[in-house]
């Protein structure tokens, strides 16, 4: 059991280590031999876990939906919203996360491995049905549409905020919410919505604390 576990953290310890990599260097220019030297592992020790650079790629795309710190909600479009800040707090800290980006618009990874952006569309298309169907969305609100501007919009956002200087992903993440919600949700939803920046990391903090990861739905603002 023992020797189980360690296998388990060395292979997550090479996992994150790549992902760095490609964040830092790009997918071409990151090699076996430079990863090696950053894990301090031997070329057998890595190829027990991983026999090459491109499935190292593939299993940092496996990772890339994720949803640590989403609880259910009374409100569907909260959880959408929830979703989004939630994802602003964590890419920054996460190699894996920001990984999934990278390589996401490298032209060459793309073009092997694909991306996780359909994934994502897909997961929040789901969660404006569920609102849709619920009673939360302007009447005109076209789910699949819109789930693919906020996955288009939230990635360029998270792109450009890299690039310019004293920008916070989760305060950008809430303007952009501001500014698309009022023309999806009625407006007695839109009043009860809480799109703070600061929102996800107290989600994550009452999941992290939990026994088993489990919290109540949050009813606070309701």
């Amino acid at each position: 059991m023992a020797r189980q576990e360690r296998a388990i953290r060395t292979r997550r310890m090479i996992l994150e280590t790549a992902a760095q990599m490609f964040n830092d260097l790009g997918y071409e220019a990151s090699t076996i031999g430079e990863l090696i030297d950053r894990v301090h592992i031997t070329r057998g020790g890595l190829y027990f876990h991983f026999t090459s650079k491109e499935e190292l790629a593939r299993a940092v795309l496996a990772e890339a939906v994720t949803f640590e710190g989403l609880t259910p909600q009374a409100l569907k479009l909260q959880e959408c919203a929830d979703l989004t800040l939630l994802l602003a707090v964590r890419v920054p800290r996460e190699p894996l996360l920001r990984s999934s980006i990278s390589l996401a618009v490298d032209p060459k990874a793309r073009a092997m491995f694909g991306t996780r952006w359909p994934d994502w569309v897909s997961v929040v298309a789901d969660l404006l049905h569920e609102a849709q169907q619920r009673g939360e969305l302007l009447c005109h609100v076209d789910p699949a549409v819109t789930a693919r501007l906020l996955v288009g919009a939230w990635t360029g956002v998270a792109l450009v905020s890299e690039t310019l200087p004293d920008r916070d992903l989760p305060e950008e993440i809430a303007h952009l919410l501001a500014l698309m919600l009022p023309n999806i949700a009625i407006p007695g939803v839109l009043a009860k919505l809480d799109t703070s920046p600061r929102r996800a990391e107290h989600l994550l903090e009452q999941v992290r604390a939990a026994p088993g990861g489990a919290v109540e739905p949050d009813t606070a603002t309701r």
